[in-house]
C-alpha cells in the first residue's frame, strides 16, 4: 500500500516540475491580477502542504526547511498560521526558482524517509499519514491544473503571445479517433425520478462530495455534447453581448464594467484583408476551430448563451445523473492533461464529452450536501469555508488528469471567473 503511495507521490511531484520546465525564470514571477499566482508559487505551496501536514506532524526531530517559508507559501489555512497576502505573491522575487526546486527536493527526500520507515508507526498513525498523503497528492494535481491556468493568463496577456509548448503531433492510435464536424444538437431524455447523488465506494473523494443522498428530478433533456466556438460565435454576432434581456443583472453590470464582447483570449482581427477571429492557446496565437468547445467563459456568459438559445444550464444534479446514465465510464478518447493536447478538442464519434475538454458550468450554487460536516483542524478549511457565492462546475478539462476526475467531482468558482478552462452544455425541461 505505502509502496504504491510513494510511487504515486513521486510521479505527481515529477509532473509538476515537468509542467514548469518550459518556463523561463522570468515567467515564474509574474502576477498580473490577484487571482493568478506566479507559477513558482505553486511549486512552493504544494511542497509546504506536505511539509506542514505530513512531515512536521510525523517525522521525528524534523525542522522546517526555512523558518519563513510557511508564512510565504501558506495559501488560506488560518489554523496553520499567518500568511503572505495572495495579491502580493508577485513581489516574491526571492526565493528564486532554483531555491524553490531545492526546497522541493529536500521535502521529497524527507517524505521518502518517512514512508520507508512507516512500520515504526502504529496503525492509526499509518492510516492518518496515508490519508493526508493521498489528499496532498490530489491537492497537487489541482495545483497542476491551476498552474496551467495561471501561466496561460500570463503568456496570453503578453502582446508577443508566446507559446508555452509546441502543438503535439498525434500518435498513431490517437489519429484513429478522428473528430467529427459539429453535429446537430441532440438531447438525451432523462426520466422523472428519485436519484442518488454523491460519492460512494472506497476510492478517493473530496469532503464536498460526501453525503450521498437522494434528489427528485423532473423529466428533462440535456445536450449530448458541449457547445462549440461556432455556436458561441452566433451568439456574439447576433448582438448577445449588447442585449440585456439575456443577462442576469450582475452579469450585465460586469460585462459593461469590463467592456467585454467575447470569451477570454478571443481577438477579432479587423484587417479587411484577413478579418477573422483568433485566440491565444498554450500553443500560441491561432485561428479558432469552430468545431471545438468554447472555453474561458464565465458563468454569466454561459447562462446568457443558454437564455439566448432558449434553453438553460443543467443543475449539478441533472449533470451527474445524465453522466452516470449515458457515459458512466470515461471514454478512451476523453481529452485530459494526460493526452497533452492542452486545449479543448472537437467531439469524437460516440463521445458525449461529459469528461475532459472543459469544466461545465451548472446552475447550482456551491453548497454543502446533506450530512456534510467540516473536518476538524486546518485541513477542514480545504473546501467547507468556500461554500458561498460560487457556482458548481462538473466534468474536468483538458488540464485535468484522467485519474483525478469522477462523476461526483464538484469544482467551484465565482461566477465572473473565466481564466479556467470552462464551457457549457444546454438543458431544458421536457
Amino acid at each position: 500500500m505505502f509502496a504504491s503511495l510513494l510511487e504515486n507521490y513521486q510521479k505527481t511531484r515529477s509532473l509538476t516540475l515537468k509542467l514548469a520546465a518550459p518556463l523561463a525564470p522570468e515567467d515564474q514571477v509574474v502576477q498580473p491580477v490577484p487571482y493568478v499566482s506566479p507559477p513558482k508559487w505553486h511549486l512552493a505551496h504544494t511542497t509546504w502542504f506536505f511539509e506542514t501536514f505530513v512531515l512536521q506532524k510525523n517525522l521525528k526531530d524534523y525542522q522546517a526547511y526555512h523558518p519563513q517559508y510557511a508564512y510565504l507559501f501558506n495559501s488560506y489555512y488560518e489554523q496553520a498560521g499567518e500568511r503572505w497576502g495572495r495579491s502580493q505573491r508577485g513581489f516574491l522575487s526571492r526565493p528564486t526558482v532554483a531555491e524553490i526546486v531545492e526546497y522541493r527536493h529536500a521535502v521529497d527526500q524527507s517524505l521518502e524517509t518517512l514512508l520507508l520507515d512507516i512500520e515504526a508507526f502504529d496503525l492509526p498513525e499509518q492510516e492518518e499519514i496515508y490519508t493526508t498523503m493521498t489528499l496532498g497528492i490530489h491537492h497537487e494535481q489541482q495545483h497542476q491544473e491551476l498552474l496551467l491556468y495561471d501561466l496561460k493568463y500570463i503568456l496570453g496577456h503578453n502582446p508577443l503571445f508566446p507559446a508555452y509548448v509546441s502543438k503535439p503531433s498525434l500518435e498513431p492510435q490517437q489519429a484513429t479517433h478522428k473528430p467529427t464536424s459539429t453535429p446537430p444538437q441532440h438531447y438525451l431524455k432523462i426520466p422523472e425520478g428519485i436519484y442518488k447523488i454523491g460519492h460512494r465506494g472506497n476510492s478517493f473523494y473530496f469532503d464536498n462530495e460526501r453525503g450521498r443522498h437522494q434528489v427528485f428530478l423532473h423529466p428533462y433533456r440535456i445536450l449530448d455534447r458541449l457547445i462549440t466556438c461556432g455556436e458561441y460565435r452566433e451568439f456574439i454576432e447576433s448582438g448577445g453581448y449588447q442585449d440585456p434581456q439575456y443577462w442576469l443583472m450582475e452579469g450585465w453590470e460586469w460585462i459593461q464594467t469590463e467592456n467585454l464582447a467575447a470569451p477570454l483570449y478571443w481577438h477579432l482581427d479587423k484587417n479587411p484583408q484577413r478579418q477573422n477571429w483568433y485566440h491565444y492557446t498554450l500553443h500560441g496565437y491561432e485561428t479558432l476551430d469552430w468545431d471545438a468547445p468554447v472555453t474561458h467563459i464565465s458563468f454569466y456568459e454561459a447562462d446568457a448563451f443558454a437564455r439566448w438559445a432558449g434553453k438553460r444550464l443543467p443543475t449539478e444534479f441533472e449533470w451527474e445523473v445524465a453522466c452516470n446514465l449515458s457515459e458512466p465510464e470515461i471514454p478512451e478518447t476523453a481529452n485530459f492533461l494526460d493526452g497533452q493536447q492542452l486545449h479543448p478538442q472537437p467531439r469524437t464519434q460516440h463521445s458525449k464529452q461529459f469528461y475532459g475538454d472543459v469544466w461545465e458550468w451548472t446552475s447550482s450554487p456551491y453548497c454543502p450536501y446533506p450530512y456534510y460536516e467540516i473536518p476538524a483542524g486546518a485541513l477542514g478549511e480545504y473546501n467547507g469555508k468556500f461554500m458561498v457565492n460560487q457556482m458548481v462546475l462538473r466534468g474536468g478539462s483538458c488540464a485535468t488528469l484522467r485519474e483525478h476526475i469522477r462523476p461526483t467531482y464538484r469544482n467551484f468558482f465565482h461566477p465572473q471567473m473565466r481564466w479556467q478552462f470552462s464551457g457549457l452544455r444546454l438543458a431544458e425541461h421536457c
